[in-house]
């Protein structure tokens, strides 16, 4: 029987999924596809490896929830993988707090922990959980793992995660977490695989997406990052506003009357690309775009990684190689091109033709005479957690 692994990753009102074969030495994506509308109407896509769709449906039933989604799920799947079993689930769960420092497979005691942690992520951990949960009630006799996005980043020293408020509350976790870990964690093993020259050496990640960080890694582990408290810090994004000063949210409460719910959607839905162009948070539609307030969102975008870029090379104390991945970093020309120009006071010198042609591809990007690296990398955080199931679980891929 041919033996598969499931991937989740579980939202407010969606679930996407990824099965991986384990037949050869690293996990191999086969199925992908996602649940959207739970709570409501859900409906359900499957497409394999190459794209092709292998099954889309609405869920019956009123108000179905995740774990009716998931249970829907994975009837599918076994049906449509009739020699096959899925043996083991791993979970994207957003946050592990300060001291789990690696994935770890669930239980109870776990799973009191990471309950504990929800009230520092109420968008997102809740809807992890309730995942993890689903899966306990479906299928109680499959293995879970959960692997964290703040976990990557627990190397950092203590000055890089404190805040200036004061001591009681550092110790009650209000303090710097970071997150995207498990990216920047992919893109390290990448690294010291593909581009062994740099694995050892000060690099600093661009993970640009609808949701933006930066990582200063030093030997491959993380020294500093952009994210701190919450997934709002830090860069400008596609609907979160980054860095912020919190005089900025007193003022909201005392002369607009926002409320924290309020003040929550402001920050985190109508902010960033979307808040300061009012077209869009989609990077493509607004370097298309000839509305002024399009280029002022590009703009503020460049600049905010130029500012972080000088301060995370401050936290290195040098930089050897530059890194861009996800959905902007890995197919944007453009943004790769203004973000280097704005560097080349580091000693960056960028090779204008293969920044161009490149095409989603792992590559260096920068000239030889460059001081400076410039990579692109693809992103695959499914993958690295797959690989994280199999590490846990040692299951045997090659009985023979």
């Amino acid at each position: 029987m041919d033996k598969f692994l499931l991937v989740l990753n579980a939202g407010s009102s969606s679930i996407k999924f990824t099965v991986f074969s384990i037949e050869q030495s690293t996990p191999q994506a086969v199925i992908k596809g996602q649940v959207d509308g739970i709570g409501s109407k859900p409906f359900f896509i499957a497409r394999n490896n190459g794209q092709k769709v292998l099954a889309e449906f609405f869920i019956e039933g009123d108000l179905v929830d995740h774990h009716q989604a998931l249970n829907d799920m994975l009837d599918w799947l076994e049906n449509h993988l009739p020699n096959g079993k899925v043996i083991a689930v791993g979970h994207r769960v957003v946050h592990g707090g300060p001291d789990i420092t690696a994935p770890a497979l669930i239980d109870d005691k776990l799973m009191q922990i990471l309950e504990s942690l929800s009230p520092l992520v109420p968008l997102h951990q809740p809807h992890n959980l309730a995942g993890i949960r689903a899966i306990s009630k479906t299928r109680p006799d499959i293995p879970q793992v959960a692997c964290f996005d703040t976990s990557f980043h627990t190397s950092c020293a203590g000055m890089a995660m404190r805040l200036g408020l004061p001591e009681k509350l550092f110790q009650e976790g209000i303090r710097r977490y970071g997150f995207h870990g498990l990216s920047y964690e992919y893109i390290a093993r990448v690294i010291r695989t593909k581009a062994p020259k740099i694995a050892g050496k000060k690099v600093i990640i661009a993970h640009l997406g609808n949701g933006c960080s930066m990582c200063a890694m030093d030997g491959g582990k993380s020294v500093d990052t952009s994210m701190g408290f919450s997934a709002l810090d830090g860069l400008l994004m596609g609907t979160r506003c980054g860095s912020l000063d919190p005089g900025v949210l007193l003022y909201l409460m005392r002369e607009k009357k926002m409320d924290v719910d309020r003040l929550e959607k402001l920050l985190y839905k109508e902010s960033g690309l979307l808040g300061i162009s009012g077209i869009s948070n989609d990077m493509r539609e607004l370097m298309a775009s000839a509305e002024p307030q399009a280029q002022i969102a590009v703009d503020f975008f460049v600049y905010r990684i130029r500012r972080e870029l000088g301060s995370l090379v401050a936290a290195l104390g040098g930089l050897d190689a530059l890194v861009f991945t996800a959905g902007i970093g890995e197919n944007s020309a453009e943004i790769r091109r203004r973000v280097c120009e704005d560097a080349k006071w580091l000693g960056i010198e960028l090779d204008d033709h293969l920044n161009e042609t490149n095409n989603h591809e792992l590559a260096c990007l920068s000239l030889p005479e460059s001081s400076v690296s410039v990579l692109v990398i693809p992103t695959d955080e499914e993958q690295m957690i797959a690989q994280h199931i199999l590490e846990l679980i040692q299951v045997e891929t090659n009985p023979c």
